[in-house]
């Protein structure tokens, strides 16, 4: 992690952003308590990480464009990638992100990612830019994958939690397969009409994935304490957590992995979009604590 960190400072929240990734990497309420998990390593070392240009895993670890392959990571090169920082204040910061050598050879096209954290209030905003510079069209995806504290401070017991979607959500969800790809097999939600209750058996089987979501907006917490969630430009989501640990991540998400077996050019793959050339996609997430009237 870079030492050069970002300080945020509103009049309910504090955070720091890291040019690694242009990544949040802590967020507190006004007396100090922690909304984002630490980042142990032990357990999982990430906090917030920015997921482009590809959400999830690829089929073999490779896509195709114009019949050849390249090899992309997991959840792309965005959040192992050093930004630079453009403009910052007391509660906001903008990092970039350009196409350069190292982008270039897991990447074959022309791009820039503008990446802004704000804060107002008791509201993180962040928002994510992404220009296609290429002189054709850009498969996209674009990721969220916070990790908030379960429990919460002050929100009671960590069995207590729940979250609750803006729109019943009864459609089956998805699962992953041993090779991290999407499951043909849908599953039963375990929604019941518009609420979850967090449970660490949800993730016995991985990430629990809506990739037919009719909600933008959610809230998680317990008793008086929760975090209203809304998402603008994702059409797709994540809820993970490893069983037991202390976080549980709510991502919103343009794409998903690769369907198993898929075998198809990477402008075929369901979830992503196309940026035609000089098109700007725009994807943002807000965060905003809420404190309800008992």
């Amino acid at each position: 992690m870079s030492d050069d960190l970002v300080t945020l400072v509103s009049t309910e929240l504090s955070a720091d952003v890291s040019p690694l990734g242009a990544e949040l990497i802590r967020l507190d309420d006004a007396v100090g308590d922690p909304l984002l998990w630490n980042g142990d390593p032990a357990v999982w070392s990430g906090r917030a990480p920015l997921l482009f240009p590809i959400v999830g895993e690829l089929a073999g670890g490779v896509f195709r464009h114009r019949g050849r392959s390249y090899a992309l990571p997991r959840h792309g090169f965005a959040r192992r990638s050093t930004f630079a920082l453009l403009d910052r204040g007391s509660a906001h910061a903008t990092f970039r992100l350009e196409a350069n050598d190292a982008t270039r050879a897991l990447w074959p096209f022309e791009f820039r990612l503008d990446v802004t954290h704000a804060l107002d209030g008791a509201k993180l905003t962040t928002t994510a830019t992404v220009t296609n510079l290429s002189d054709e069209p850009m498969p996209t995806g674009f990721g969220f994958h916070p990790a908030f504290r379960w429990p919460l401070a002050g929100a009671g017991p960590r069995a207590a939690h729940v979250v609750h979607f803006e729109e019943p959500e009864p459609a089956p969800i998805r699962r992953l397969d041993a090779a991290g790809l999407l499951d043909p097999t849908p599953r039963p939600t375990p929604v019941v009409g518009d609420m979850l209750a967090l449970d660490d058996a949800l993730f016995s089987d991985d990430v629990v994935i809506f990739d037919r979501l009719d909600s933008r907006r959610l809230t998680y917490g317990a008793g008086h304490v929760r975090l209203a969630v809304a998402f603008e430009g994702m059409p797709h989501f994540g809820l993970w957590t490893k069983p037991g640990a202390p976080f549980v991540c709510l991502e919103p998400w343009q794409g998903h992995a690769d369907p198993a077996g898929y075998a198809g050019e990477l402008a075929e793959k369901p979830g992503q979009i196309a940026l035609l050339p000089g098109e700007i996609g725009r994807f943002a997430m807000s965060v905003a604590l809420e404190f309800a009237t008992p």
